[in-house]
């Protein structure tokens, strides 16, 4: 292997969402750092299930199922 050419792989802090911490080894930061989220699987609607609703904004919404109501039925 090279010698010189991989990046440092080291010890770090991640900090979620709602304050809770731990260690991680990664090639961010430098050794100690803490690396705070803004978006995390605790609070990300992908990982916890949406709760967000499609907004039917100008009637685009109404559009778009009356254009293909009988889309793919025969």
């Amino acid at each position: 292997m090279k010698k010189d050419i991989h990046p440092n792989y080291h010890t770090i802090t991640v900090k979620m969402t709602d304050g809770t911490t731990f260690e991680t080894r990664s090639t961010w930061g430098k050794e100690g750092d803490t690396l705070q989220l803004d978006i995390d699987p605790k609070s990300h609607p992908a990982w916890t299930g949406g709760g967000h609703r499609l907004m039917d904004t100008g009637g685009q919404l109404s559009k778009f199922s009356k254009r293909f109501q009988n889309f793919g039925l025969n």
